[in-house]
């Protein structure tokens, strides 16, 4: 009988049991296959087969499940016959990635245990005022801030003056005059944005440079068909240059925490190293006097 017409037998007969309910048909040990010289018996199974499914379902379930376990052994006994002159490397290998495992799930543990994720603004900022040099720009930043409104607005030097005024009152004369006009406002003041997102919101040509916009901090104007734009950068970083710091908050957060976790892991590998030293449980043995000897 070959491996597919065993896997069907074996799915018959749980067929069968399926039309009760599990937990009647794994109280056996019925051996549901053999392969690479090694068993599966119901009661192996019984972990793995979802709560709640009987029947046909659980017939389905379990022939599929058969059927990749045989596949698994047979690949397994392929392997030990042509690797077994590799099994120490893979038994060493092994070895190594178990004690791994362990000791970052100690390490965790004792992170876990002590660690701080508080980060102040003041902690933020000393790094970033050490690290600055660390974080250059590749590309340019803006802040500003576009107002589009329609072509033949006849009150347009008016509200370029406002747009650009220093006081509160004519900022707020500006605002007022927009929301009443129904004006669209895109404002990048409070955020540094990519100068190209800042463009796209402008009549602009891919293929042209506006870099000379960047060189001033007054309100200039852009042109198409049917709008009229008055735009302002106010804050420039260019490539090469710091990156900004709010944008840089995030990522000094996780080196903060990195750093705090390295240093818990340390001190808590210098207490165990000490602790054990003073109870004599560690013996560091020095070769190097005998060497010496040994070349005179």
């Amino acid at each position: 009988m070959n491996l597919r017409a065993k896997i069907a037998v074996v799915a018959a007969a749980l067929f069968l049991a399926g039309c009760q309910e599990l937990p009647g048909y794994f109280a056996s040990d019925t051996t549901l296959a053999r392969a690479g010289g090694n068993e599966l018996r119901m009661r192996d199974v019984e972990s793995v087969v979802p709560k709640g499914v009987t029947g046909e379902d659980s017939a389905a379930f379990m022939k599929v499940y058969v059927g990749r376990w045989v596949r698994k052994q047979l690949k397994l006994q392929e392997a030990e016959i042509l690797f077994s002159s590799s099994a120490d490397d893979i038994d060493k290998m092994v070895e190594e990635y178990r004690q791994a495992l362990l000791i970052r799930k100690l390490d965790q543990h004792y992170v876990d245990r002590s660690i701080d994720t508080t980060f102040t603004d003041s902690e933020i900022t000393a790094y970033y005022n050490a690290h600055k040099a660390d974080f250059r720009l590749d590309r340019t930043l803006v802040k500003g801030r576009i107002v589009q409104f329609g072509e033949g607005y006849r009150q347009a030097r008016k509200l370029r003056e406002l747009m650009g005024a220093k006081s509160e009152a004519q900022q707020q004369d500006f605002r007022d005059i927009c929301a009443k006009n129904d004006f669209t406002i895109t404002d990048f003041r409070d955020q540094w944005v990519d100068f190209p997102e800042f463009l796209s919101y402008l009549p602009t040509l891919r293929s042209q440079s506006y870099d000379s916009v960047l060189a001033s901090t007054a309100v200039q104007e852009m042109r198409d068909i049917r709008s009229h734009y008055y735009f302002q950068i106010d804050a420039v970083r260019r490539e090469g240059e710091p990156i900004p710091l709010e944008r840089l908050r995030g990522t000094i957060r996780r080196i903060l925490f990195n750093q705090r976790q390295s240093e818990i892991i340390r001190n808590y590998e210098e207490e165990l190293f000490n602790r054990a030293t003073e109870n004599g449980e560690v013996k560091i043995l020095d070769n190097t006097k005998e060497n010496t000897n040994d070349k005179q």
